[in-house]
C-alpha cells in the first residue's frame, strides 16, 4: 500500500530503502524508520554496522556454499559430522532448518536454488558442478551417500533427477526425503519434527 506524502525526504527515502526488504510493506518500513528514529546515536550506528558487515565479511564456504564468516564453515570444518554423508539442498535457509531438527550429522551442498527454466534458472547458475566434483573425485572427503533435500515441487523434482543422472556409474547411494514433507513444500517451513523424522527415515531416490 503507497502511503501519502511524508513530511521529511529523509524519512522518505529511509522508508523506501527498508521497504525493499522482502515482506516488508510501506506501512512497516514506515513504522521501522520512525524506530529507527527514536533509537540513540550509537544503537543506530551497531544497526548500520551489523548490516554492512552482511555483505563485507559473510562469503560462501568453499566446500559448500553455505554462508560462513571464515573460508570453511562450522560444518564442514567439525570432526564430529558424518563426512561421508552430503544433503543437498536448495538455499542456506534449509540448512538451518535442518540443523534446527538435530537429527543430521552429515555435511551440506548447497545448490542456491533449482532448475526453473521459466524464471531463466539453467544447470550453469547453480552449484550442482562442484557437487559432482566434490562427489566423483572425494574432495575434500569421500561421499558414500547423496541426500537429495530438495523442494517437493516440480522445479525440485527436475533438479534432484539431473543430479542422480549425473551420478550414475558411481558408487554413492543416493536417497531423499521421506514424504513427510508435504507436495510442493519448501523444508525451511517444515516443523523440526516433520522434518526430522523425514531425515531419520530417507528413501533410496527412485531414478
Amino acid at each position: 500500500m503507497n502511503l501519502n506524502p511524508l513530511p521529511s525526504v529523509i524519512l522518505e527515502d529511509a522508508v523506501r530503502q527498508l521497504s525493499r526488504l522482502p515482506g516488508v510493506g510501506s506501512r512497516s518500513a514506515l513504522r521501522y524508520a520512525l524506530h529507527l528514529q527514536r533509537c540513540s546515536e550509537a544503537e543506530v550506528r551497531d544497526f548500520a554496522d551489523a548490516v554492512l558487515r552482511l555483505k563485507t565479511h559473510l562469503h560462501e564456504c568453499r566446500h559448500c556454499h553455505n554462508i560462513s564468516d571464515t573460508e570453511v564453515c562450522p560444518v564442514c570444518s567439525s570432526p564430529k559430522r558424518q563426512r561421508n554423508i552430503v544433503c543437498v539442498v536448495e538455499n542456506i535457509q534449509e540448512v538451518m532448518a535442518i540443523e534446527n531438527t538435530r537429527q543430521y550429522r552429515g555435511l551440506y551442498h548447497v545448490l542456491g536454488g533449482v532448475i526453473s527454466p521459466v524464471d531463466g534458472i539453467g544447470v550453469g547458475d547453480l552449484h550442482i558442478a562442484s557437487l559432482l566434483q566434490r562427489v566423483r573425485e572425494g574432495v575434500p572427503d569421500p561421499v558414500e551417500e547423496v541426500i537429495l533435500a530438495l523442494p517437493t515441487t516440480m522445479e525440485g523434482d527436475t533438479t534432484s533427477f539431473y543430479i542422480s543422472k549425473q551420478l550414475d556409474g558411481t558408487q554413492v547411494k543416493i536417497t531423499t526425503l521421506a514424504r513427510g514433507v508435504a507436495i510442493g513444500d519448501n523444508l525451511e517451513y517444515a516443523d523440526e519434527v516433520t522434518l526430522g523424522r523425514s531425515i531419520a527415515g530417507r528413501v533410496p531416490f527412485n531414478r
